[in-house]
């Protein structure tokens, strides 16, 4: 059972399904998982050192012959190595975040790199849109790590009426009922971070799977507004310690306390002053599984959902 759309055409992927490309998380493992499952697998590449991104690269390439993709953080001060190493090695596309791949776009393009940036608003995604963009993912603040202002609700359908590219939803999907809803909201593909954080796969602490399974609908909260770059995390100790900074307007204190948290959580498993970046979906994850499992779900019970309110509209009718 498969869903056709606009994403999975441009992809060359079975389902319009698309891993969140997590720092200190989505490893050369969990990418290769989800390719190998019929969506497109995303490396993080977050602050990593180059050597190191070349070997997650290829090494997804030694786990799956399907397409499979990088996250590049724009902010990232090597980012023109890392790029750069990118396009030396090859992936078959790159999702951006925090700020703009224009400067990158014609390198991408002659390499037939497919760019799909992430957008927080309208005006943004047109900007990207006219640049070259392939898709835009919209990202609600539903999501895990760093956030905008709207939620995905919101979003997606403004972003769908503003640009001609294919829209991916991301930001809150968990299971069937939200994929049927992104595509009801006009988007042809989805982005999960979160749920994938529970994937078999996924090489992240134990624990921290653990804490994913165990979180309840309000056990997230925003942390650095102050600092103009929100972050959704579950909340601790080091969580409350920040909200008392922003409260403070303590930014720089805040930028200080927050290095190296998200690997110190991630890899390390300090559930208490580790960053512990999760959307608010993270209620709706129950179990650690397979990626391919996931994937399947996902989309069977999108199909389950979409058929049976389409016969619930031809019942109306008549």
């Amino acid at each position: 059972m498969a869903l056709r759309t606009r994403i999975t055409d441009l992809l060359e992927i079975e389902h319009p399904v698309i891993q969140g490309g997590m720092a200190w998380t989505a490893t050369a493992e969990l990418s290769a998982a989800v390719s190998n499952g019929g969506g497109l697998g995303v490396i993080g590449a977050g602050h990593m050192p180059t050597e190191l991104l070349r070997e997650q690269i290829r090494l997804a390439k030694e786990l799956t012959d399907k397409p499979f993709g990088v996250n590049l953080m724009l902010l990232t001060p090597h980012i023109d190595e890392l790029v750069e190493m990118v396009l030396e090695e090859g992936v078959h596309a790159v999702t951006t975040g925090a700020g703009n791949p224009g400067k990158y776009m014609a390198a991408f393009k002659d390499r037939g790199i497919k760019v799909l940036p992430i957008a927080p608003s309208v005006a943004l995604a047109k900007r990207l849109e006219s640049i070259g963009a392939d898709a835009i993912i919209g990202e609600g603040m539903e999501a895990g790590g760093h956030i905008g202002d709207l939620t995905t609700m919101v979003l997606t359908p403004q972003l769908v009426d503003a640009v001609e590219v294919p829209v991916v939803a991301a930001g809150g999907i968990a299971d069937g009922r939200g994929v049927a809803a992104a595509f009801a909201l006009g988007a042809e593909g989805i982005q999960v971070g979160t749920r994938f954080m529970c994937a078999t796969e996924c090489t992240i602490h134990p624990e921290v799977k653990a804490r994913i399974v165990k979180a309840r609908d309000r056990d997230t909260v925003v942390t650095g507004y102050s600092t103009g770059h929100p972050v959704r995390v579950i909340k601790n100790r080091l969580a409350k310690i920040l909200g008392e900074l922003d409260r403070d307007n303590k930014p720089e204190e805040i930028e200080t306390l927050g290095a190296g948290k998200l690997a110190l959580c991630m890899r390390e498993g300090d559930l208490d002053m580790g960053s512990l970046m999760a959307g608010q979906a993270a209620a709706m994850v129950s179990c650690v599984q397979p990626a391919a499992e996931i994937i399947e779900e996902l989309v069977s019970d999108a199909v389950q959902v979409m058929e049976a309110l389409s016969e619930t509209a031809g019942a109306v009718r008549k």
